[in-house]
């Protein structure tokens, strides 16, 4: 494992999923981190498991909609560490799941605001203090399978993941000579508290999700964590502007 010893590690949505195994991953491989989600509870119960363990982190509440929460989130982690050398944008729902036609114009705008906006606003707000180092940063922002091929009956989401991917292509071409490296990861449907979610309101999707999946079972969000840290690893510097596949196969034929 790389060492990311005393370097500064910001994630959103870390109260839960990808994001607290993330900053669990990150911890144990000494990092400092900055737990930001919406859910106070579960950010502060992220924070209490790296302490149990030896590690060092805070909490700071952040809806990622907000551009404001956003730069005070950076803010947040000069005062507490110094800097910011990693930025996981990984905060966001699921929708509902409904025949695009059937979509509301709500649920259009709250999927847009939530999962794109907070990857735009994010990045704004970390890259103008990446500049400010001479060593640059890392931002990966995650995505999904349903940003590099269509997923019915979830058209917002796919729409929005879509452009996950351009924002992280964009701006990993327009900072790769400030040393700030830009990629993006995209889970196949991984254990979590959204997809469990989906599940509970639609019990015969699992079996449905499942079949996709040609190794037949989810991600582990454990899995997803080590390719994160992977794209933001030093001996992996040649990487930028990346969509990497997490997906169990799915893609493959």
């Amino acid at each position: 494992m790389s060492s990311f010893n005393q370097q500064v590690v910001l994630i959103t949505g870390a109260g839960s999923g990808i994001g607290r195994a993330t900053a669990l991953a990150f911890a144990k491989a000494g990092a400092q981190l900055i737990v930001s989600d919406i859910n106070e509870t579960s950010g502060r119960q992220t924070v209490e498991q790296i302490k149990e363990a030896g590690g060092d982190a805070a909490y700071i509440t952040c809806n990622v909609a907000d551009s404001e929460q956003h730069k005070a989130t950076v803010a947040f982690a000069l005062q507490t560490f110094g800097r910011l050398d990693v930025a996981v944008n990984n905060a966001g729902i699921g929708g509902r799941f409904a025949r695009l036609i059937d979509q509301s114009m709500q649920d259009w705008e709250q999927m847009i605001a939530v999962n794109l906006g907070s990857v735009f606003y994010g990045m704004q707000a970390q890259i103008r203090q990446m500049l400010q180092q001479p060593e640059g940063g890392r931002i990966v922002n995650v995505s999904s399978i349903a940003g590099v091929k269509g997923m019915p009956m979830g058209a917002p989401y796919s729409a929005a993941k879509h452009g996950v991917i351009g924002l992280t292509k964009t701006a990993a071409l327009e900072y790769v000579k400030k040393n700030i490296r830009v990629n993006a990861i995209c889970p196949v449907y991984t254990h979590s508290a959204m997809v469990q979610e989906l599940m509970d309101a639609t019990p015969e999707m699992e079996e449905r999700m499942r079949r996709v999946i040609p190794m037949g079972r989810f991600g582990q969000p454990e899995e997803i964590a080590q390719a994160i840290m992977w794209l933001c690893a030093p001996e992996n510097a040649f990487c930028t502007g990346q969509a990497i596949q997490m997906d169990g196969g799915m893609t493959a034929g």
